[in-house]
Formats: structure tokens, sequence, C-alpha cells
């Protein structure tokens, strides 16, 4: 396999992927008070969305990709 092949195939399966999840959540810690043995943490969700097009560029990308990386000269 060569690299246009591997290429095409990642962005197939990342477009893919973010079109079924359509986005991501992570939670971070914003901040910590200690007061003594009191600690306070704010844990704040973050939410990352993919938009559809995006993933379906990606997608149409991959498969130009693949098909551009079969070809022989």
């Amino acid at each position: 396999m060569n690299a246009m092949k591997i290429t095409g195939i990642v962005l197939i399966v990342l477009g893919l992927a973010g079109f079924f999840t359509g986005g991501f959540s992570f939670t971070k810690d914003t901040s910590t008070a200690k007061l003594g043995p009191l600690e306070l943490v704010v844990k704040e969700k973050e939410t990352v969305n993919f938009p559809q097009w995006l993933s379906i560029g990606a997608v149409l990308l991959g498969a130009v990709v693949l098909v551009m990386g079969s070809r022989k000269p």
C-alpha cells in the first residue's frame, strides 16, 4: 500500500466517525480552591461538534484520494 491509499482510507474512516458520532465531549477542571481540609473543584463539560458537511467532505476527499492512489501512471 502506498501513502495515497493509506491517506484515503484514514480520511474515509475519520469522516465516517465524525458523521456518526457528531462530535465528542470532555471534562476539564476550571478552578480549584483549597480551604483547609476542604477542596473545591469546578468541572466543566465541553462539547466539540463536527459539522456534517465537514464529515461528508472528508469521506468524499478520501474516496478521491483512494481512487487517485490506486491508478497506475
